[in-house]
């Protein structure tokens, strides 16, 4: 983000009189200031800055609220979200540096399996978009090139919308499939889908989703500030980014007793992702405009990126990758890498970031 410094302009003048005295000189030109009724911007209007490179830092723009990227496996196609009115589910191609829309489109198909997803009450109405917003993403891997997309939905109902991805079609289409509608009164943000044919999600703590028994609240999970969610391959373990407390939880699942670690990451983490080898988890989020803390009252599109990696076993932390705020950008939401490549997303700007991975 660009500093400017306003520079108040004064002058003095000096009128000789008839009887040889001088006028005082006039009060100087008060400096600007801005009005402090009004909040600070939320997000960055989209469309407002160009799609220009920063630095190293390029874009893909003209979306909104790309909150979070899935990689579809073994492929560079990456999915991204919408989490705010007006989004849509963009597909990306990694190597052309190109994004199309994705979901919903006139194309659009469902085949509702509604044996799995029996409390499901049928498809979304793809004639109407704007009824949407696609918050948290999640590709769970499956065989023959079919895989399982968990979408984060609000607005004309809260719930996980299910889609089957077919990446051997060119480009990767997809299929809605069903939804887990969420508890009376949540509102989730992140999603995995689990080992077992399971579903976790965030919202006030660690949700958790079965065929036959519906949502559970996992033991444990209330106070852990939960926004991102990771699960580890086997399923044992889920990774909960803290986002008000700059913090990292390990929970484990399914044993007794519970297992719980805590880590402090120094920023606010939003999205949690494991990388493809499954060796470290990347971690995205906020700092405030000078690289610390976040404290109230927030200025949300002066807030700094920050990527660390997390080893999911020892659970090191280190931090590699910090920039300001960027015009159209703003802050990271999400970080993945994908060859030599870091692809961030964000909530509050209309555009992806992708620059050489730190090394």
């Amino acid at each position: 983000m660009n500093h400017s410094t306003l520079v108040a302009l004064g002058f003095v003048a000096v009128i000789t009189l008839g009887c040889g005295g001088a006028e005082p000189p006039p009060d100087p030109i008060p400096e600007p200031t801005p009005d402090a009724t009004l909040p600070p911007p939320a997000f960055a209007v989209t469309g407002e800055f160009p799609c220009e490179p920063v630095g190293e830092i390029q874009f893909i723009c003209d979306m909104v609220s790309p909150e979070d990227l899935a990689v579809i496996p073994g492929s560079e196609w990456i999915i991204a979200s919408g989490a705010r009115e007006g989004g849509r589910l963009h597909l990306i191609n990694a190597s052309e540096k190109t994004a199309t829309l994705l979901f919903p489109t006139p194309q659009s198909v469902a085949q509702f399996d509604s044996t799995t997803y029996a409390s499901c009450p049928g498809p979304l109405d793809f004639a109407e978009p704007d009824a949407s917003r696609h918050h948290g993403l999640y590709l769970k891997p499956g065989a023959d090139d079919l895989h399982t997309l968990y979408d984060v939905h609000h607005g004309s109902r809260e719930s996980v919308e299910v889609f089957e991805v077919n990446a051997a079609s060119e480009p990767p289409t997809l299929t809605w499939i069903g939804c887990a509608p969420a508890p009376e009164g949540q509102a989730f943000n992140s999603v995995v889908g689990l080992p077992d044919g399971g579903i976790a999600a965030t919202s006030g703590g660690v949700w958790e989703w079965q065929m036959d028994t519906g949502w559970t609240l996992l033991p444990e999970s209330e106070d852990t500030a939960p926004n991102g969610l990771e699960v580890s391959a086997d399923g044992r373990f889920l990774y909960i980014a803290g986002w008000a407390e700059e913090k990292l939880t390990r929970l484990s699942r399914g044993q007794t007793p519970i297992q719980k670690d805590v880590v402090q990451l120094g920023f606010r983490p939003d999205n949690v992702r494991m990388s493809a080898d499954g060796a470290v988890i990347r971690a995205a989020g906020h700092t405030d405009k000078d690289g610390l803390s976040i404290v109230d009252p927030r200025e949300p599109t002066r807030e700094t990126t920050n990527v660390a990696t997390i080893d999911p076993e020892t659970l090191d932390v280190e931090r590699v990758f910090v920039h300001p705020a960027i015009d159209g950008f703003v802050a990271s939401t999400t970080a993945i890498q994908i060859g030599d490549e870091m692809w961030l997303g964000s909530y509050r700007g209309d555009r992806v970031a992708y620059f050489p991975a730190p090394e």
